[in-house]
């Protein structure tokens, strides 16, 4: 036992003993600072992370819940900005989502109409050109340099095949894929509707009602934080869109020029693909590159190839880091790693929801971190449930 651990004279004197407080604050104090300050970290990051895996599980369990809760805020952000326009200039708020649905019906029915039709018209020629070219680019293997045996081709093929299956497996059977069978995408279509529906028609009741689930002296902050949230979603979808919008009429007037078949229904899948930002347009645009090689030839299939390029620079260079990032608050590289997380959690939904969760969780943090919740300013956009006054969560408290 050291000098520093012996009673002191003076405590012996008056009867006080080193208690089991005493000695092991003193013995914490021999531990180094930043060893003490690192286990502090450890231990609060293995309860954040106990945390995080039990809510993924959670909502592993209940995806056939999630995946159309999502979805349709997705929409309803989507939808927020007409919405609030309609809203503003005293639109009935019935007539309002009357307007809202039915428009997005139409756009949804025109683009399948659109597509439909260019399909039915050139896919007899391009089915007639893909076999052509996939015999040619045989008797290529056979006869050219490579000299390779119809037995060898098969078992390429074949082991070629059987790795699209399974990278195609883990993609859509994610941990949060939405399901396996017609029934289960059906019903969640139906529920997806019937969320949107409530929230654009009773928003404020929800939020009301789920502010009510915190303590008093919290709802201010949760109100706040929430607030600039759900602003930074909108400010996500709005921007996506252009970004998508961009994106595939760069890849369609490029692939149109080029004399790409089927230019209509590769410019509508790189405008969906372009929604799971970075990876999606490049690879919906591969399409494009495909049919390019199949129906014309290799330099045309170069040039397209270059389009691609050139509409993915400009997204990731110039749209990216100006737009998304001025309405998100994250930077690309942060974009990556959570579309990327996100893919390999949970599939194509995982990679579909993982920059707009990212953005709202960082707005949220940086919101009652930085206690701009207390100066009591007006948040930068109402909320979609923004019917619920401030005022009145500040008397609640």
């Amino acid at each position: 036992m050291t000098d520093e651990q012996r009673p002191r004279k003076r405590d012996l004197l008056w009867g006080r003993m080193p208690t089991d407080r005493t000695i092991s604050t003193e013995a914490d104090n021999t531990v180094p600072l930043a060893l003490r300050v690192g286990a502090a970290y450890a231990w609060r990051l293995l309860l954040i992370a106990a945390a995080a895996g039990v809510i993924i599980w959670v909502v592993i369990q209940l995806k056939l819940l999630v995946i159309p809760l999502l979805v349709g805020i997705l929409i309803t952000a989507l939808l927020w900005p007409a919405f609030e326009w309609m809203l503003r200039h005293r639109f009935p708020r019935w007539l309002a989502i009357v307007i809202s649905l039915l428009g997005t019906v139409a756009i949804v029915s025109g683009l399948v109409t659109l597509v439909s039709w260019q399909i039915s018209l050139e896919w007899d020629d391009v089915q007639e050109k893909t076999v052509t070219a996939v015999d040619q680019f045989r008797h290529y293997l056979t006869d050219g340099p490579l000299h390779l045996t119809e037995q060898q081709i098969q078992n390429y093929l074949d082991q070629g095949w059987e790795l699209i299956q399974q990278q195609a497996s883990l993609l859509w059977s994610g941990a949060l894929a939405i399901g396996t069978t017609f029934g289960h995408v059906g019903i969640g279509a139906v529920l997806t509707l019937f969320i949107l529906i409530c929230l654009l028609a009773d928003g404020g009741g929800i939020w009301g009602w789920t502010t009510k689930i915190f303590p008093r002296a919290a709802r201010p902050a949760v109100d706040a934080s929430a607030r600039n949230g759900w602003r930074t979603v909108v400010n996500y979808a709005k921007t996506q869109l252009l970004v998508a919008t961009i994106d595939a009429i760069g890849i369609g007037v490029g692939a149109f020029l080029l004399g790409v078949p089927l230019a209509i229904p590769v410019a509508v899948l790189v405008f969906l693909g372009a929604f799971i930002p970075i990876v999606g347009a490049v690879a919906t645009g591969t399409i494009a590159v495909f049919l390019a090689l199949v129906y014309n030839d290799p330099w045309n299939a170069f040039w397209m190839l270059i389009v691609i390029i050139a509409v993915q620079q400009i997204e990731g260079h110039i749209l990216q880091p100006i737009l998304m990032g001025s309405a998100v608050k994250v930077h690309p590289l942060a974009v990556v790693l959570v579309v990327a997380g996100g893919s390999m959690i949970a599939g194509i939904p995982g990679a579909l929801f993982a920059v707009p969760l990212a953005a709202f969780v960082n707005v949220v943090a940086v919101t009652l971190s930085s206690g701009s919740w207390k100066t009591g300013g007006k948040p930068p956009g109402d909320l979609i449930w923004s019917t619920v006054p401030r005022e009145r969560l500040r008397r609640n408290t």
